[in-house]
């Protein structure tokens, strides 16, 4: 979810220390329940095919990469249809939509006809969903917020991750635990609900965007990945994030299998082997906006963009026991605080490069070819586990993860914005 803001100094006041705006505050809330709800149920499809269908590293990798891809496949024309609507009910819809599909997983469940073909559906509808959430919040950041807010806000927004992914992922795993299976699934669900209500809380009147050129080109999402791909700092920006989430994306399935399956670990040190190092997040998050006044945009981009591709190798020696435990948490402490200073970084070096008529096309573009390349590499990984085991796909995907850098930009221009469009709150 794209972090968003409104108001100036005569909203609710401040800057700097700080408020961004009474809507910012209800937008705030609600993504952070809405992450609290998806970090309980952390990677809990795989942890319920392995547990309760008997799933071995394939099929969890089909699982994985089915819902990744043919979801990027049914959100392909989310953007254009959305470019010039309101962002707000497009993104209540997305979290209804979300919420109403997780239903049927405990439902089907608590009737004894739970099928990994279900989970299937479920993960393809809820992955296009994510995308349409993704595109319709990151076009609403663009027209609400003042540009050198950007930042600030999307620094708050993964801090508000980072903490749910330290609390979220232990009480899941004690959830399935005490609860069974299927418990953090429902949580999710309604994490959703609450989601599209506080987003209902927000108010005002959102202006639509305005057609700088006309009608929207008749290429619709196609228009989005030309505009990436001609734009010099967008583009490597793409290749690079889309290479490194979907490196990072094969190994999750993969390594639940090795934890769980093979090492013999339980859900809830799994979950806490991810909760744990995830206080590096907090930390990444403050330094970011600290670091970038100091060095420079592009210098905090390079060199976090190279420090989060040098741990994810260590998780192909985890072993069993404390050891191996404290070894993955290392490494993820490593990853997730180098990601917590890029993430915001990029994030907001992808709005202020992105005109403000064609955010929605290029988020959708953006979300569905990461998506998709997930897809393909985790199926292909699928196979490849099954091949030489969960371990040394690992170290593969570890490997390749360390040349993903070449691709970030070599540089970052400033470029002026215009004005964000206004709005009013409801009288």
């Amino acid at each position: 979810m794209a972090p968003v803001g409104f108001g100036r100094d005569g909203e609710t006041g401040m800057r700097g220390g700080r408020s961004l705006g009474r809507r910012f505050e209800w937008l705030w809330a609600a993504y952070a329940v809405s992450a609290l709800g998806t970090w309980l149920a952390f990677d809990a499809f795989s942890l319920i095919a392995v547990i309760v269908l008997h799933a071995g590293a394939t099929e969890v990798a089909v699982l994985s990469a089915a819902g990744l891809a043919v979801g990027a496949v049914v959100a392909t024309p989310l953007g254009p249809w959305m470019e010039f609507r309101h962002k707000r009910p497009v993104m209540m819809t997305m979290d209804l939509v979300r919420c109403l599909v997780l239903l049927t997983v405990p439902a089907a469940y608590a009737l004894g006809a739970l099928t990994f073909v279900q989970l299937l559906v479920v993960a393809v509808v809820v992955g296009a969903a994510d995308i349409g959430f993704t595109a319709a919040s990151g076009a609403f950041v663009k027209s609400l917020l003042p540009p050198e807010d950007l930042l600030t806000a999307n620094a708050r927004f993964e801090a508000t991750q980072w903490s749910a992914t330290i609390l979220g992922p232990p009480l899941g795993g004690a959830a399935m635990g005490l609860f069974g299976p299927v418990t953090t699934v429902l949580a999710n669900a309604v994490s959703f609900l609450l989601s599209a209500a506080g987003i209902r809380a927000i108010g005002g009147t959102e202006t639509p965007p305005v057609r700088a050129d006309g009608p929207p080109p008749a290429g619709g999402v196609l228009e989005g990945w030309r505009y990436i791909l001609a734009h010099p700092v967008l583009r490597p920006l793409f290749f690079n994030t889309a290479l490194y989430n979907a490196l990072i994306m094969v190994s999750l399935p993969l390594l639940a299998v090795l934890m769980v399956g093979d090492l013999g670990f339980s859900a809830w040190q799994y979950g806490l082997a991810f909760s744990v190092p995830s206080v590096g997040g907090l930390v990444g998050s403050r330094l970011a906006r600290r670091l970038v006044p100091r060095f420079g945009e592009r210098r905090v981009l390079l060199t976090s963009g190279w420090l989060r591709a040098c741990w994810p190798v260590g998780l192909a020696f985890v072993g069993p026991g404390t050891a191996g435990l404290v070894l993955v948490m290392v490494v993820e402490l490593g990853v997730i605080m180098s990601c917590a200073v890029f993430n915001p970084v990029y994030a907001t070096t992808r709005l202020r490069q992105t005109d403000a008529d064609r955010v929605s096309r290029t988020l959708s573009a953006w979300s569905v070819t990461n998506k998709a390349t997930a897809a393909a590499m985790t199926a292909l990984w699928g196979l490849l586990a099954g091949v030489t085991g969960p371990r040394a796909a690992i170290a593969i995907a570890g490997v390749l993860v360390l040349a993903t850098p070449l691709l970030l930009p070599r540089r970052v221009d400033a470029r002026p914005e215009p004005a964000p469009l206004r709005t009013e709150e409801a009288a």
